[in-house]
């Protein structure tokens, strides 16, 4: 593998054929060889290279310390990557720190979710060396994992889990919760980890200094010794890692063969759950789960995390039979709640529906959207919430949520009337007001966008 030579005219060759085909050679290379340490990638990393990690950045993704936005690195892009490249290559690069944001999580306000935003900078290089590294790693992942991995979404992580939950007629399902994860990953472990597949001293250094660099918030930079920030390029690649070493490849070379029935795990970057058809395995490994995490610097939630009786109900002659140990339970994974209901054919089928503290979650954030800009011009105000209508419709229209998708646009409506009656002391909106309006400018209906039944 030797580098090729950027050609053509740099304002549109990004050379995709060039870069894909190098990509390939990697992957195969960590195919044919599943032990092999990959010593030198970072010749990989040429001008043709950080091209096409700056053409894959998102042009509208927030500035971070320095404030440079996509638009001011392309004005002069050929001398700002070549400059870039030459800090890489002589180690004289810096990695300035993240900048600190807080977004909510869940329902209550106070409980949020630190995500950090790096330079565009950074963000182009991250991209680079996660061009590098994911064809090594996708050769190991498994495929219970779904999280931020090429091809793979969260709907395919629920169709899976539907699938396998079927499968066992429920079973006992374990919902885990790691406690702050992203904070508390081990930068030693973190090394000595990737250094199983990726020995680059180049890339290694990077890495390292991306995960010392630094938190900004508030004016003041703090230095965290654990953790890696949400948000930037590289973190879901490295938390990926992390769990494959930690979970995945446990899970499947030493605990699944140990059991006595079926087991499955699906897991979602650091949201997973598993399934086990024999309750005496579930009560096994959630004995030994906690000590294989302590060990590698991980703490599961004692509050959040816990065993769910999830077997199909039986039914006789029309009517369920009661069972000894009572109805079963529910459990949330990927923003929905799953539950035992009828199909349309009568039959018991595990349904999915959103999570109550996701309705609350989109609730709140219309309500302080719509108090926030109450006095911009209505046909602005009702194109912004159509977007967001829609966003929601995207993730949550799946088959059997439409009641939930139908509240939450009639929560946008109130709550939408509510703040257009408050736009002044003499304006009221009442509900045949209203009407007229939602008859001129109509909110989107509910749409069922993924269907978790269909088969292949």
């Amino acid at each position: 593998m030797v580098n090729q030579p950027l050609e053509g005219n740099m304002a549109g060759a990004s050379e995709p054929e060039t870069v894909s085909t190098r990509r390939q050679r990697i992957a195969e290379l960590a195919r044919q060889d599943k032990q092999m340490a990959f010593t030198s990638l970072n010749h990989h990393l040429n001008l043709s290279w950080l091209l096409e990690a700056f053409w894959s950045t998102r042009k509208d993704g927030a500035p971070g310390v320095d404030g440079q936005t996509f638009q001011d690195y392309e004005a002069n892009l050929v001398a700002n990557l070549r400059s870039l490249l030459e800090r890489v290559k002589s180690g004289t690069y810096r990695a300035p720190p993240v900048r600190r944001v807080h977004i909510p999580k869940g329902s209550d306000p106070k409980e949020t979710r630190p995500i950090g935003i790096p330079t565009l900078e950074d963000k182009i290089l991250q991209r680079a060396v996660v061009m590098a590294l994911e064809p090594i790693y996708e050769q190991d992942f498994y495929d219970c994992s779904y999280g931020f991995r090429t091809g793979r979404s969260a709907h395919q992580a629920l169709e899976d889990l539907w699938r396998q939950t079927m499968d066992l007629d429920g079973g006992w399902v374990y919902e885990v919760d790691i406690r702050k994860f992203f904070d508390t990953l081990d930068h030693g472990q973190l090394r000595d980890l990737l250094k199983r597949r990726v020995r680059d001293g180049v890339l290694l250094r990077l890495i390292g200094k991306w995960l010392n660099a630094g938190v900004w918030e508030e004016g003041a930079v703090t230095y965290p010794t654990t953790g890696s920030p949400q948000g930037g390029v590289i973190s879901p690649l490295l938390a990926n890692v992390y769990l494959h070493y930690v979970l995945d490849d446990w899970w499947f070379k030493e605990v699944r063969p140990r059991l006595k029935g079926r087991a499955f795990l699906i897991r979602y970057a650091d949201d997973f759950v598993i399934g086990f058809e024999n309750e005496a395995d579930a009560r096994r490994v959630m004995e030994v789960l906690p000590k294989r995490f302590g060990k590698y610097g991980l703490t599961i939630h004692p509050d959040k995390s816990r065993l769910v009786p999830f077997r199909r109900p039986q039914q006789r002659g029309g009517r369920r039979d009661p069972e000894p140990q009572g109805r079963p339970g529910l459990f949330d994974f990927l923003g929905f709640t799953h539950y035992w209901g009828k199909s349309r054919k009568g039959s018991q089928t595990v349904k999915r529906r959103t999570a109550a503290s996701r309705l609350r979650r989109f609730a709140k954030a219309i309500a302080g959207w719509c108090r926030r800009n109450r006095h911009r011009p209505i046909r602005e105000q009702h194109r912004i919430l159509c977007q967001k209508l829609q966003g929601h419709y995207g993730y949550y229209g799946i088959t059997g949520n439409y009641t939930l998708l139908d509240r939450v646009r009639r929560i946008v409506v109130g709550v939408w009337k509510k703040w257009l009656s408050r736009r002044s002391w003499k304006s009221y909106f009442c509900w045949s007001t209203m009407t007229g309006l939602l008859g001129r400018l109509p909110l989107p209906a509910p749409r069922v966008v993924h269907s978790v039944y269909r088969s292949g």
